[in-house]
């Protein structure tokens, strides 16, 4: 079984901090590590170093060589251009295909915070044991949610298979990326409905399968590559880009669902970052030099020596950079990339 993490995202909605040429996954948001040296660390507790691979764009390539210098070059599955993550693990699946056309992969995200950490690589190991049984299935791992959230997939859960034991597992009713709000309120109420954290489980085979029937045009530019891997650089920017939730996921048929229990969150907005980071009361959180008055439940969070002075401030994310200063309701982290968006309209590309 192959570990793949998929390093390669940009993190827009944690701008300022996240920046193209230094994405979230490789900077130190949360501890003295940065995401990605988490991820790699957990996973070398559970599984074989060699049989751990990272998936990243090649401009972050030497940072990534700097934070996990044991790696080797061949554990590095390198996109010339991002083209969002059905194309990143389609690579990876032809990658791996020429060693082994039936090994089995789980896609692993780089900017998760995980509790609980040997109850979450049982979960992935048993993960990997059910696709054995069923190689034509692909493995999903699902979550309770814990409150409405339009940022995730969410999981439909059909009849319960027999035969696991203590673990729950389901065939997949259907699977839905990023419902609006009404939507994740009605799943919230079910307990029908898991979040998706995107823990993938599969045989690359019938991964690549799966490409060949919902994405032919990506499939042939994949085969492309297989046969003659020196024109990467000329086939991979001619993929059109689009997630693996969507391209896939939302279409297949043969999906099955593990129901886990650890703890777990998604690093992927501001918010988040406050909750990871433990205040679960009405205090400020604060990363650097700070002073406030009548203010409460805020994430401060200060790259330079500067001093952050609040008044009457509340439910609020700042985030201090050298050359960018960033001021958001909680409520609106997720809204952060946009204003990422409208840099990139404007021509600022000095603070992308």
């Amino acid at each position: 079984m192959k570990i793949l993490i998929l390093a390669g995202g940009s993190g827009t909605r944690l701008w300022p901090a996240s920046r193209a040429n230094s994405p979230k996954q490789i900077i130190p948001l949360i501890n003295q590590k940065t995401l990605l040296q988490d991820t790699y660390t957990r996973f070398k507790k559970g599984f074989k170093a060699e049989d751990i691979f990272i998936s990243l764009n090649v401009s972050q390539r030497q940072l990534v060589k700097k934070q996990l210098p044991k790696l080797k070059d061949s554990q590095l599955i390198i996109e010339p251009v991002s083209k969002n993550t059905a194309a990143a693990i389609g690579l990876a699946c032809v990658t791996l295909a020429k060693k082994n056309p039936k090994e089995i992969v789980v896609t692993i995200n780089s900017d998760h915070f995980i509790e609980r950490e040997k109850e979450y690589l049982r979960i992935i190991k048993l993960a990997g044991k059910m696709v054995s049984r069923y190689p034509d299935q692909l493995v999903l791992i699902g979550l309770k949610p814990t409150y409405t959230e339009t940022g995730y997939g969410y999981i439909k859960l059909g009849k319960q298979l027999k035969g696991w034991g203590k673990d729950n597992f389901f065939k997949v009713e259907s699977f839905k990326e990023k419902p609006d709000l009404k939507t994740v309120r009605r799943y919230f109420k079910s307990h029908l409905y898991l979040w998706n954290p995107a823990y993938f489980t599969f045989r690359v085979d019938t991964m690549l399968s799966l490409f060949k029937k919902y994405l032919p045009d990506q499939y042939k530019i994949l085969m492309a590559i297989k046969k003659s891997p020196g024109k990467i650089k000329e086939y991979f920017p001619k993929i059109k880009p689009i997630s693996i939730d969507y391209g896939i996921m939302e279409k297949a048929t043969n999906l099955h669902c593990l129901k886990a229990n650890f703890c777990w969150a998604d690093i992927g907005h501001w918010r988040t970052v406050y909750e990871v980071l433990g205040s679960k009361s009405k205090n400020n959180l604060i990363k650097g030099k700070y002073l406030g008055l009548d203010s409460k439940d805020n994430l401060i969070y200060s790259l330079t020596g500067k001093l952050i002075t609040t008044v009457g401030i509340t439910n609020s994310i700042i985030v201090d950079t050298d050359d960018a200063l960033l001021l958001c309701s909680k409520d609106k982290a997720q809204d952060v990339k946009k204003i990422v968006e409208n840099l990139k309209k404007k021509g600022l590309k000095q603070y992308l």
